[in-house]
Order: C-alpha cells, then sequence, then structure tokens
C-alpha cells in the first residue's frame, strides 16, 4: 500500500513540475512576444512623428546591417521602400498577415520564422494618415533560443523540485498508513493509535464496529451455548423415556405418565423453536418495516386477554383490561405478540388471586401483583434465556425468550420499554410508541 502511494504521488509530482515548466515557457514567452511588439510600435510611432518616411528614399534611417527592418507599403500593397532591399525586388506585400490586418484594422502583427537563420521574425505594421502602411521587423530567438541558455537552470530547479517531493510523499505516505498499520498490528488496542485529527473519527468508527463485531460474536456463542443446552434438556427426557417404553420397562400406567412427559417435552421443544425462529427473523427488520398499516393496540389488547383468559383462570388470576383506542403504524402481528408475551408472562409469574391490569391509553401498560423481580435481575430480563428463577420458569413452561422477543419488536417499532418491579409487590412494565415512527 506505502509503495503504491509513493509511487502515485512520484507520478503526480512528475506531472505537476513538467506542466508547471511548459505553463511558465510559454506564459513568458508570450510576455515576450507582447514586449518586443510593443517596442516596434513605439518605434513606428516615433518614424511616423518625426517625418522619417518622407526622407526614406534619400536617406537610409536605418542600414541593411541594423536589427530593425523597415518597410514602407502602398495602399495597393507595391513596396515603395525596404531597408534591407530595393523596393524593386520585393512582390507585391497585400497579402502578407500584418499588412492586410493594418489595411483592416489599422495596425498588424505577426510571426515568422526565418528560413535562414532559423530566428523568429516579428512583424508589426502600421496605417499611416496618407493610407500608407509602415511596417517595422526585427528578428528574435524562437522559444528554443530565448530560452536555451536557460534550460540547464531550469532541469536543475525541476529536478531539486522532483527529489523534495519525493521525500515529502514519502514522508506523508508514512504520516498516513502509520495509524493503518498499528490499527492491523493491535485491533484490541485502537486508542493507542498515533493518529492525526483528520483520521481520529474515521479510527473512532472502526473501534465502535469492532467492539460491536466483538460483541455480536460474543452473543452469538452465548445464544449457541444457551440454544444447545436448552434443546438438551427436553431431548434427553424424551430420549430417556422413549428408551424406557421401547425397552419393555414400563407398566401401563408408567408408559400412559412417560407418554405425558415426552409430549410436554415435545411440545416444550416446539414452543422454544418458535421463540428461536422469531427472534432470527426480528434480526432482520426491514421484511417487517415493508408490511406496517394503522394497528389498534386497544384491539389487539382486547383480543389478547380473551385468548389468555383460560391460562389466567388456570393459574387463579384475574385479568382486566381498560382504555381508549390507540392507533399506530405497525405490524399487527408483531404488536400481538408483544401484548400477548408481557400479559403471558404477567400470569404465570404471578401467585393465586392475584391480578394483571392492562391500560391502553398514548401507551401500552401491563402491570401485576406477583412475585416481582429482584433490582439486580431487572436490567438483564431482557437478555436471551435470562430466567430469575429457573425451576419455575421451566414448570410454568416458559423458554426464556418471551421478554427478548418483546424488547426486539419495540425495537423493530421504535419503541421504549422500561420495567419498574418490587420483590412481593408485582412488576409493571410500559412500552411507549414513538409518533414519530412511519
Amino acid at each position: 500500500m506505502a509503495r503504491k502511494m509513493n509511487l502515485n504521488f512520484m507520478v503526480v509530482a512528475a506531472v505537476a513540475i513538467v506542466l508547471s515548466v511548459c505553463f511558465t515557457t510559454i506564459v513568458s514567452y508570450r510576455f515576450f512576444q507582447k514586449e518586443v511588439f510593443a517596442d516596434l510600435s513605439s518605434f513606428a510611432e516615433m518614424m511616423e512623428d518625426l517625418h522619417f518616411m518622407e526622407q526614406m528614399e534619400d536617406q537610409r534611417v536605418v542600414s541593411p546591417h541594423d536589427e530593425l527592418r523597415i518597410t514602407w507599403i502602398a495602399e495597393d500593397g507595391a513596396v515603395l521602400y525596404d531597408s534591407y532591399t530595393g523596393n524593386d525586388v520585393l512582390d507585391n506585400h497585400r497579402d502578407r498577415p500584418e499588412v492586410s490586418q493594418a489595411m483592416r484594422n489599422g495596425e498588424g502583427t505577426s510571426v515568422r520564422k526565418s528560413q535562414t537563420m532559423g530566428q523568429s521574425i516579428f512583424f508589426y505594421a502600421k496605417k499611416t494618415e496618407d493610407g500608407t502602411i509602415l511596417r517595422i521587423a526585427k528578428e528574435a530567438g524562437s522559444i528554443w533560443n530565448v530560452y536555451g541558455s536557460t534550460l540547464p537552470v531550469i532541469l536543475l530547479v525541476a529536478i531539486l523540485s522532483f527529489l523534495i517531493s519525493v521525500w515529502l510523499a514519502r514522508q506523508l505516505t508514512r504520516a498516513f498508513v502509520l495509524p493503518i498499520e498499528q490499527m492491523a498490528e493491535d485491533m484490541e488496542h485502537l486508542e493507542h493509535v498515533t493518529t492525526y485529527r483528520e483520521l481520529a473519527p474515521v479510527i473512532e468508527r472502526i473501534r465502535s464496529q469492532h467492539e460491536e463485531t466483538l460483541r455480536n460474536i460474543k452473543l452469538r456463542q452465548e445464544f449457541t451455548a444457551n440454544v444447545s443446552h436448552e434443546l438438551k434438556t427436553p431431548l434427553t427426557a424424551i430420549s430417556g423415556y422413549a428408551e424406557l417404553i421401547a425397552n419393555g420397562m414400563a407398566s401401563k400406567k408408567e408408559g400412559r405418565h412417560f407418554a405425558e412427559e415426552i409430549h410436554g417435552n415435545a411440545q416444550r421443544l416446539l414452543v422454544l423453536i418458535n421463540d428461536i425462529l422469531q427472534l432470527s427473523q426480528l434480526d432482520d427488520s426491514s421484511d417487517y418495516h415493508r408490511s406496517f398499516g394503522e394497528v389498534d393496540i386497544y384491539a389487539l389488547a382486547v383480543h389478547c386477554v380473551k385468548m389468555l383468559q383460560p391460562v389466567a383462570d388456570k393459574h387463579g388470576v384475574t385479568l382486566s383490561l381498560k382504555g381508549t383506542p390507540l392507533v399506530i403504524s405497525a405490524n399487527q402481528g408483531l404488536m400481538e405478540e408483544l401484548i400477548y408475551n408481557l400479559c403471558d408472562n404477567a400470569i404465570r409469574y404471578n401467585r393465586g388471586g392475584g391480578h394483571v391490569w392492562v391500560t391502553v391509553t398514548d401507551k401500552l401498560i401491563v402491570q401485576d401483583d406477583g412475585i416481582g423481580i429482584s433490582p439486580k435481575y431487572q436490567k438483564r430480563v431482557f437478555e436471551r434465556f435470562f430466567r430469575v428463577d429457573k425451576s419455575r420458569s421451566r414448570k410454568t413452561g416458559g423458554t426464556g425468550l418471551g421478554l427478548a422477543i418483546v424488547k426486539h419488536i419495540c425495537e423493530v417499532h421504535g419503541a421504549d420499554i422500561s420495567l419498574d418491579s418490587d420483590i412481593d409487590i408485582g412488576t409493571t412494565i410500559r412500552v411507549e410508541f414513538s409518533q414519530n415512527h412511519p
């Protein structure tokens, strides 16, 4: 990675230096051209102001070996005077670029390369008051001639700039890659990574994701271990009772008892598997979001209370409901599961003669006067497979997943769930639904 970044930096630096040299050279040469034409223009104006043209044929103002060449051209393009050659030798100049421009616009310029000297010739033409054209020409170096003497210096500066750029590229690459290398070597101690301000949010995000990944791995391992343990107990019982029956070691009366135990453990397995599948589906809440619609919590509570009334009668618990309609955007099946689980728990972990009150206002409240939950366990009751009283939970048919499912359903719907409980006084669970939830 570092090698590739260094190479990219060096390529960028080299391209930037070459482009800078080319751009600077072109701009400088254009400035040079502008200065030459300005000088020629000033000389032409001076000649016109001093009336030199009237004396050109009798007195040569500039001799052929001088650096300036002066040409006087008639309106029809015929050469009236040229300081380098006789006017009868030269052909018509009407089509020369600088002359045609001057005839149209008052002045014109052009640059042509000398075929013999390898120099650039700068031409400036000016239209005079009488309609004739005064042209001044000067030989000057081409762009290569102008910068030929400075080329070694330019190359030296370019090489030094490139070397400095390579050194800076190495330093920048090292500063950028070092934190990444440190993270790769020790993901457990990201707080000790040497970094810079711009990379700090990225490292913090990676650290959070790493911790979340580890936490999820730990939860999955615990979940797998708990599932294995929970499945092993009823399967062991089923296998044992079935073996006794198969070996003819059970009497008719015992066989009936063993069959009831096998049926009970099989039912427990089915409930456990259904709860596990429910949790797995809740881990991906996107499917449920697509099936959201208007749901009346009070109407669902009426239905759940009606279904659980026989269970409440069996446990000697009085189950009652009061409240008003509460319509929210939700998945109806999940909401029914939530209300059912809360009411079912309140009934199962109650005592004979106890009460369960279900209230629906702007929130859902399920309250009981049962055995209650110790404060040290209240934060853990929503964990998967956590049971305050394992023997009672198994006796009542609980899997330890009911409240975990309830919490997941609340998360899917953006609802807040809270618990308030006291030993031998009872438990109150509140579910507050977000009004902004879609």
